[in-house]
């Protein structure tokens, strides 16, 4: 009987040191969290402590907003430790020696961006297919996504990412996800269609042809376009009929007017062969340079070299940003909802406007190497067009993120 006493005693024990350990936590939680209108705390019946997120974020306008130095939560990645990190945007590898503009947050005004998780993203889109349709600035946006679902699958056997001419496939195994990057710069059918020997000025496109792109995306659940640097090009050649036929037609257009006639050739097609009960899709808005330094202060020639802070200006907008093609898609976008298709314009512009410091600028991986003349002013090479990683297209995946876990 003593024994079973002494047993009790020792049960009871442990079970007031167990209570006062709840307690603690609790009161360590409502402490650091109580005053945050983004995070309510439930307990379950265990004992265990559980964070979920409150929708309050509903209804903000996660594109206005400011900048704000964050080094305790920031980077959400390391450079080195991506596994599918590219060349192109790898600036600390190749030599980038200040590390502030990895250190940066995007705020909206009046709310916060849901914090990013990767198992939340991965099994929202369980047995679904992504994929990123566009240039090189897509294929950024693509690569910055899997940096940030990386290291959120702990088997490397899990996560594999293969070629297959223009089409690239990531299969998270464990989740049945692929989510795909697809090179398309101009939407429609053009001679700078292939992956790799696609830097041509003299650019031809069909501009009425996309069934021999759009049938390498049709079935996928959710499609993520952009396009917008490769229209820039002053001359480009519009096509009827086909490469091989000595008989076809050409003329030469202006910028707006090409655009808005390939953005219709891609709506027509969305509009007659999409899913609407099965495919979600985003376009998103026009990623702007920072090449004419004279648009921040800077000597008139200059650019984004050797920039390593944001622009502080509110509502700072760069020659560069044509808003001419800006509202040019944004019209196609809203002709699409209209007719029934889901739709959304991400307009990461302006957020990404004040980002003089995120370009890569000398710092990447040349497929042409720099002449000496170059390398003597390497203002003339810098990359003022793709962003380093971490950096800006991570936020813009933030923004994704949030409509995919919360609107899908």
């Amino acid at each position: 009987m003593k024994g079973t006493e002494r047993l009790q005693k020792v049960v009871h024990g442990y079970h007031s040191v167990g209570f006062m350990l709840v307690m603690v936590v609790m009161m360590v939680v409502v402490y650091f969290y109580g005053d945050n209108s983004n995070t309510e705390i439930s307990f379950d019946v265990t004992g265990d402590t559980e964070i979920l997120e409150d929708h309050s974020f509903e209804g903000c306008d996660f594109f206005n907003g400011s900048w704000v130095y964050d080094n305790t939560s920031r980077p959400l990645y390391k450079e080195r430790h991506c596994s599918f990190m590219v060349d192109d945007y790898s600036c600390e590898k190749f030599g980038r020696k200040d590390f502030e503009y990895q250190f940066w947050k995007w705020q909206p005004h009046g709310c916060h961006l849901p914090r990013f998780n990767g198992t939340a993203l991965l099994e929202k889109l369980r047995d679904k297919r992504v994929v990123f349709v566009g240039d090189s600035l897509g294929k950024n946006h693509w690569v910055s996504l899997l940096c940030l679902i990386d290291s959120w699958i702990l088997e490397p056997s899990h996560k594999v990412a293969e070629w297959h001419g223009s089409l690239i496939t990531f299969k998270a195994s464990e989740y049945n996800v692929s989510i795909d990057f697809y090179w398309e710069p101009l939407l429609v059918e053009s001679n700078c269609d292939d992956p790799v020997k696609h830097r041509v000025h003299d650019r031809i496109m069909q501009i009425e042809s996309i069934e021999r792109h759009a049938k390498q995306w049709i079935n996928a659940d959710i499609l993520i376009f952009d396009s917008y640097t490769w229209w820039l090009e002053p001359n480009m050649t519009l096509l009827w009929g086909s490469f091989e036929n000595p008989k076809r037609t050409s003329v030469e257009s202006r910028r707006v007017t090409r655009y808005e006639m390939a953005l219709r050739t891609w709506s027509n097609w969305l509009d007659t062969h999409l899913d609407r009960e099965k495919t979600r899709m985003f376009f998103i808005s026009l990623s702007p340079d920072h090449k004419e330094g004279g648009d921040w202060g800077k000597t008139m020639g200059e650019n984004c070299f050797n920039e390593t802070q944001p622009i502080t200006e509110e509502g700072y907008w760069g020659k560069g940003s044509d808003t001419d093609l800006m509202r040019t898609a944004q019209s196609a976008v809203q002709d699409l909802e209209k007719k029934g298709l889901n739709i959304k314009l991400l307009n990461i512009t302006q957020l990404s406007q004040y980002r003089k410091d995120g370009h890569p600028s000398i710092y990447k991986r040349h497929w042409v190497p720099p002449t000496k003349l170059e390398l003597a002013n390497p203002v003339q090479y810098a990359d003022c067009v793709h962003w380093c990683l971490p950096g800006v297209p991570d936020i813009w995946n933030e923004i994704l993120y949030a409509y995919i876990r919360y609107n899908i």
